[in-house]
């Protein structure tokens, strides 16, 4: 799904924030990227978006030449990846559906099909009270699964987590890492940049570890996750995406959505 093959990468004229990094990503799997504050993570999470060009390296998405790609083919790529920023970068003159309705309508998905995705998706991360709320209207934890349910609501093959319980109190952690834990049981692969120890510890899933810009993978590559089997009703919570979100458009539109 992603490779990267000795990648630098600074801002403007500083010193490298990241060097020399080598992983890959293996479809279906799901990866932690750790270290202390300022070691480079939401850095590598941007080059994965393809929200920077790194100073010196390759970068392989989806089996692509992402940094050889033209702009609109970059777009099309982007569009396979969904993003958890962590400043949720929500809008907040549009209620909740209309936040999460933006993919949707930015790939002209038709308004019929767009509302009952986006309600589903609303009702899978436990807003189904709260879709016609602007976003001062909700709590940090509900703003963060409103920042999730828009970040898959196109059912990305790619889903980039930035620290999406740094703000939260340890139940609604766990909430939001069986929404991933769910996602990436359906087949998307995942990457969760944290340094919350609670998700850590909890976990033995392999780790892209920063240290001073520089990269260890911890753990090795996992096998693809298979779709959990049926132990009877679950929570909501718990609860799996809807099944059939539309197909990923083939547009050649440039957007950040």
């Amino acid at each position: 799904m992603v490779r990267f093959e000795n990648v630098g990468m600074r801002y403007g004229g500083g010193p490298e924030v990241l060097r020399d990094v080598t992983f890959s990503l293996a479809a279906g799997s799901f990866h932690f990227v750790t270290g202390p504050s300022g070691a480079g993570k939401t850095s590598l999470l941007r080059l994965m978006f393809l929200g920077h060009r790194p100073s010196r390296g390759t970068i392989e998405t989806f089996g692509e030449d992402a940094l050889g790609a033209g702009r609109a083919r970059r777009a099309l790529l982007r569009r396979k990846i969904g993003v958890v920023f962590q400043d949720f970068r929500l809008i907040d003159h549009l209620t909740a559906r209309d936040n999460a309705a933006l993919p949707l309508r930015i790939a002209g998905a038709p308004p019929e099909e767009t509302m009952s995705t986006v309600e589903e998706m609303l009702a899978w991360v436990g807003l189904e009270r709260r879709m016609d709320r602007t976003p001062p209207m909700l709590s940090g934890g509900e703003k963060q699964r409103l920042a999730i349910a828009r970040a898959v609501v196109c059912r990305p093959r790619l889903l980039l987590a930035d620290e999406p319980t740094g703000s939260m109190d340890a139940d609604n952690a766990r909430r939001v890492m069986r929404l991933f834990d769910a996602l990436n049981g359906l087949g998307t692969t995942v990457a969760v940049a944290t340094h919350d120890d609670r998700l850590l510890d909890d976990t033995d899933r392999p780790r892209l570890e920063l240290d001073d810009g520089r990269l260890t993978v911890r753990g090795g590559e996992p096998a693809p996750a298979p779709p959990a089997e049926d132990d009877g009703p679950a929570a909501e919570e718990d609860a799996g995406p809807p099944a059939d979100p539309p197909a990923d458009p083939d547009g050649d539109g440039d957007t950040d959505a």
